[in-house]
């Protein structure tokens, strides 16, 4: 117990007694440093150590309570690995180098096996201290560590790649839970930085849980919140109930992201050209071209890019509510809605959040697009390049062209050169529908009419459009398909009266 007045002794007193026994020893001839030691020593040994398990600054803690910065003060304690030196004073044979072994114990010359395991140097110097102390009088003991173990550290949950890892401890310093993400290959864009969790097994069997909030660390910059780790620490990282998408791309950009420098497997669904399963090349910082299949220009893979690859979207396709599936390591799945029509309208980047691996994307329906935001989905980027349409019957060039998606139907029968002088003005509109019914439909045609549903309309990917004849022009081909027999008839009779013209 530490000297206080409530054991009848003042301090001031203690230190006349101090100094007065040191002048009498001195005296004597006994060396006043042993006597300092010593005294030092039993000063040490009468304080209360705190709990080796319980940092500084760190009490015990439920999952539940708010991830408060933490202090990081927590006292170096010795394990199997650390290197350390041993200085004997006047008994330097006795001293030297050894390492910690397996067991947590250090096999020292004379003293025999000491264990220090769990035991900050301090505590350590005492045991060594004695060890020694039946061997040789009032011995003197210097425990320097020369070279800290590698600790051994868990990750579990929404990393690149978790597991267990040994760290190597760089200049003292204990690696942070920012830097064992980095080394676990980053978080994965399903994870919840906000309530990540440390659990560190204490002496006494128990486990204590302290909770890290790593979004203030990216919002603040504050270092108290990235916590120094300790050997047997386990790090978790929870998935997130909900995709929050103002948060993306500041989770993405995070020094412990994950990167995404190689192509990941997505899924597209619903009004897109092309559904089903695609590669999606994305390189977050080097900017590298993407691969064959891939989006082709580089570049975080997002929602859009995803789009893209899919051949694009559909007239139909319900922008508003395009939903996003992600799979979370624990097996639940985490879906968001995305508004790319809010991505158009004002530029707003956190509606087209990055994918990672294995995310699904569905574009749902709607029953019929407003033709002014045709026009304007028709200049999107996750819009397809061309669409192509077969313009046949009475125009200058029948055949296939290709248009703007969303083009109207006029734009088509000027693609093709226009109507001949026998076309009518009524054109045939046929198109496959998805459910894999044909709809026909008759339309009086306008050229100056602007686009609309009934008049006008805007094209789809192999709609074809007919273009008939008029009525004088089928009765024309009609009597040409009589008489082109009877014309083969007064040929042959004309035939000997064209030959003796020849020779007339």
């Amino acid at each position: 117990m530490p000297f206080s007045s409530t054991h009848g002794v003042s301090k001031r007193t203690v230190r006349a007694l101090f100094g007065l026994t040191l002048f009498t020893l001195a005296s004597s001839g006994v060396p006043a440093i042993a006597l300092s030691q010593e005294l030092a020593q039993a000063s040490r040994d009468s304080t209360p150590r705190p709990n080796p398990g319980v940092s500084p600054g760190i009490s015990p803690v439920t999952p539940a309570s708010p991830a408060a910065p933490i202090s990081q003060g927590d006292p170096y304690t010795l394990g199997a690995g650390d290197r350390v030196r041993v200085d004997i004073f006047r008994a330097p044979q006795y001293g030297g180098e050894v390492q910690v072994l397996s067991d947590g114990t250090l096999n020292l010359p004379l003293a025999g096996t000491v264990s220090v395991n769990g035991m900050t140097i301090e505590q350590a110097t005492a045991a060594v201290s004695s060890a020694y102390s039946p061997f040789l009088r009032r011995p003197i003991i210097t425990l320097s560590l020369l070279a800290r173990r590698p600790v051994e550290i868990g990750i579990a949950g929404e990393v690149s790649r978790p597991g267990s890892y040994a760290v190597n401890v760089e200049g003292g310093e204990f690696p942070t839970v920012n830097q064992l993400l980095q080394t676990a290959g980053g978080t994965l864009q399903s994870a919840d930085v906000r309530r990540v969790q440390i659990r560190r097994p204490q002496r006494n069997g128990a486990e204590q849980v302290i909770n890290v909030d790593l979004m203030q660390l990216l919002q603040t910059g504050d270092l108290r919140y990235d916590i120094a780790l300790k050997d047997g620490d386990t790090v978790f990282v929870p998935p997130a109930e909900t995709l929050d998408i103002a948060d993306a791309n500041l989770l993405g950009n995070a020094s412990f992201a994950a990167e995404n420098e190689r192509p990941i497997n997505i899924t597209v669904a619903g009004e897109v050209f092309r559904p089903g399963p695609h590669t999606v090349a994305g390189t977050a910082r080097t900017g590298e071209a993407g691969v064959p299949g891939g989006s082709g220009g580089g570049g975080v893979p997002t929602v859009t890019r995803a789009i893209q690859v899919a051949g694009g979207i559909k007239p139909l396709a319900n922008i508003r509510e395009v939903e996003l599936r992600r799979p979370t390591r624990s097996g639940t799945v985490i879906t968001q809605t995305i508004n790319l029509w809010e991505l158009l309208q004002t530029g707003d980047a956190n509606q087209d959040p990055r994918l990672q691996e294995g995310d699904t994307i569905v574009v749902s329906r709607v029953t019929e697009q407003d033709a002014a935001e045709a026009a304007a989905l028709a200049s999107a980027s996750f819009s397809p390049d061309s669409i192509r349409v077969n313009v046949v019957g009475e125009v200058v060039r029948p055949g296939q062209v290709e248009l703007t998606p969303n083009s109207p139907l006029n734009q088509a029968i000027f693609q093709a050169g226009g109507f001949n002088n026998r076309a009518r003005r009524t054109v045939t509109l046929v198109r496959l529908n998805d459910d894999g019914t044909v709809a026909r439909n008759e339309i009086a045609f306008d050229p100056e009419q602007s686009i609309s549903n009934e008049n006008n309309p805007a094209l789809r990917n192999n709609d074809v459009v007919i273009v008939g004849r008029t009525g004088l022009a089928s009765t024309a081909d009609t009597l040409g398909q009589v008489l082109a027999p009877l014309g083969g008839i007064f040929s042959i009779f004309q035939f000997p009266f064209n030959f003796l013209r020849i020779f007339d």
